[in-house]
């Protein structure tokens, strides 16, 4: 069945497209059917991946999966949070993002660098479905004073998750996948898809 992924960043579409790859769905990216980005005018992450789905399946006629997602810092109130992408002004300028990150927290200690991702998805049946699967991750660690590594994107040199020596961006993608905030909500909603649809 095919499925339309609310998405157009590259780094997304290469992650939705590995852990959805034996999910039974043909994942299509929005951008090959025509359909721009919608704006994120929402207040939560919840009403942001509502927004995005329901405008690709809007426009599509198809199921439609998007996530909203982002990194959270206690000492920074929560921020980056909704604007993670544009935190430094550019959207997606992920090596600015990251620079302000580490100059806002320059001298705090470490105990006092504490963070997490969050990724809120939601799997729109169509575009007027009145119950939205959703399925919420967070995924914890601390913000490292310098960044390391070259895998992933967005902030995943300077995130240090909970448990592990290496920073998100030194690990493969196996490992990431399986650890990672958007890993998590994935396989949640498989589990809420095989409970209305069990074989």
């Amino acid at each position: 069945m095919k499925l339309v992924l609310a998405s157009g960043n590259p780094g997304k579409l290469r992650e939705f497209g590995a852990l959805l790859a034996d999910s039974g769905y043909e994942v299509v990216p929005q951008a090959s059917l025509g359909v721009d980005d919608v704006e994120e005018t929402g207040l939560t992450f919840v009403e942001n991946a509502l927004l995005k789905a329901r405008h690709a399946a809007r426009a599509t006629g198809l199921p439609a999966l998007a996530d909203d997602s982002g990194l959270c810092v206690d000492h920074l109130d929560g921020a980056p949070g909704l604007y993670s992408a544009r935190y430094s002004g550019g959207h997606g300028d992920a090596a600015a993002n990251n620079a302000k990150l580490l100059h806002a927290l320059e001298g705090v200690p470490e105990e006092r660098r504490g963070a997490f991702f969050i990724c809120v998805l939601v799997l729109l049946c169509h575009a007027e479905d009145p119950a939205p699967l959703i399925a919420e991750a967070r995924w914890h660690g601390r913000i490292l004073t310098e960044g390391r590594g070259t895998g992933g994107f967005g902030y995943n040199p300077v995130f240090l998750p909970d448990g592990y020596m290496q920073s998100v961006a030194e690990m493969d993608d196996a490992l990431k996948n399986r650890l990672s905030h958007r890993g998590q909500a994935l396989v949640l909603l498989h589990e809420r898809l095989r409970e209305l649809h069990p074989e």
